[in-house]
């Protein structure tokens, strides 16, 4: 698939922000006044961000309302639900944490349950899609929650939950790698199925389907060569997993803490890009591209 930078950032700013909104929700950690402003803030730009940087992959982004009509059927429009009744809870929570020192649990509790649920409804847009095999599996959805727990843990500054969360994460990811890679081929999807033809005989591509590119090819056609793969999954796993475990297990320091963050956003940046680019899309096999 092609790795729009919109749904990239969207993707890895909205499962940060809506992981921090769950350890708030939580009462973790226990803040109020200016502190709590402080904390929801950075929840709620990363989470609004992201959400707002989705639209701009849509060919009519003024129609982006009309997603929301669609909850019954669709992972998008419940994820949208989903974003918004959590917002608004976690404002209702955030604002007595920050104006009245109250600490209403109830609507903290279930601002939590509802970002979490945001979070797996975005997993879900992905997980369902039965063209994407690399995407239709168990781990796409335990996946995104575990990087938006480990993140979330990581933002509120909670060491001992991210060092557990952190390398879960990182096996839950490379699990899903090792799962995806033979996806497409356990599918059983092939050009036989792609065209329709079947046996008796095995199909092959005589010539390309036309001469130009269209915008299927453009948008779910994207081939990454193994090398530069191996390289990006490495630089996901350092940098997201490994280098901020290493830096939260140093005597705290909030140069320290930050560079975790930084590392923690860019591996996860990386780990996106890479589940848009490597996810391979039936219609590649019609044009002799897998």
């Amino acid at each position: 698939m092609h790795p729009a930078p919109s749904v990239i950032v969207f993707t890895t700013l909205s499962g940060l922000g809506f992981g921090l909104l769950f350890w708030l929700g939580l009462g973790i950690p226990s803040v109020t006044g200016w502190s709590a402003f402080a904390f929801f803030t950075i929840a709620y730009v990363l989470a609004v961000g992201g959400l707002i940087s989705s639209t701009f992959h849509l060919g009519h982004p003024e129609r982006a309302m009309k997603a929301f009509t669609q909850w019954r059927t669709s992972w998008l429009s419940r994820e949208g639900v989903a974003a918004v009744a959590a917002l608004l809870i976690m404002a209702g929570f955030g604002a007595g944490l920050v104006f009245m020192a109250a600490n209403w649990a109830v609507l903290g509790w279930l601002g939590a349950l509802l970002s979490l649920l945001t979070v797996y409804c975005t997993a879900m847009i992905y997980g369902q899609l039965k063209t994407v095999p690399r995407w239709k599996q168990p781990l796409t959805p335990v996946l995104m929650l575990t990087i938006s727990l480990a993140g979330g843990a990581l933002l509120a500054g909670q060491v001992s939950y991210a060092l557990i969360l952190l390398p879960l994460a990182g096996v839950v990811q490379v699990a899903w790698w090792v799962m995806g890679d033979r996806a497409l081929v356990e599918s059983g999807s092939n050009l036989s199925t792609a065209t329709g033809l079947g046996q008796p005989g095995q199909v092959r591509a005589f010539e390309p389907p036309h001469t130009g590119t269209n915008y299927l090819l453009r948008e779910f056609v994207h081939v990454v060569g193994r090398k530069h793969a191996v390289k990006l999954r490495a630089i996901a796993l350092i940098l997201g997993f490994a280098l901020p475990v290493v830096l939260l297990l140093l005597p705290f320091n909030h140069i320290f803490a930050l560079f975790a963050i930084v590392s923690h956003l860019a591996g996860i940046a990386a780990s996106r890009w890479l589940f848009f680019a490597e996810a391979e899309h039936v219609v590649g096999l019609y044009y002799g591209k897998r």
